[in-house]
């Protein structure tokens, strides 16, 4: 993924992410309540927006290192939100449990994202002790 892309769907998700939370307050929030889902469709939003400044932040990094690590934890983050809001979306809206069966994959992508992100800076520590 080039370093534009990432930033492309960083800013797009977070802009997503506002929206979809301001129309779940408004006009979700009593399916919500009726689900008894807004706890986790807050989640959801909160978890993509998180990830989406993650996103914008490994745009920025890749600014000045093109590190096979930055664009695995954007293809991770991406995938993650895809995965875990989404699931977490559908599951509020349409109150069908067997997707959060697999939001786990999501939060799991997540995780891997982070820890993509941590081998980047091991990495580039490495490459400024080595000179």
């Amino acid at each position: 993924m080039t370093r534009k892309f990432i930033l492309q769907i960083g800013a797009l998700s977070g802009a997503v992410s506002v929206i979809i939370g301001a129309f779940g307050a408004h006009g979700l929030h009593e399916l919500l309540i009726e689900n008894d889902r807004l706890d986790v469709f807050e989640t959801a939003v909160n978890y993509q927006f998180y990830h989406s400044l993650a996103l914008l932040l490994v745009g920025i990094l890749m600014r000045s290192d093109k590190n096979k690590f930055l664009s695995q934890s954007a293809l991770l983050f991406a995938f993650g939100i895809l995965i875990f809001s989404g699931s977490l979306y559908v599951l509020s809206v349409t109150n069908y449990t067997v997707l959060g069966a697999i939001t786990p994959v999501g939060g799991v992508l997540f995780i891997l994202g982070w820890l993509a992100l941590f081998r980047f800076a091991n990495s580039t520590q490495q490459d400024v002790n080595s000179k």
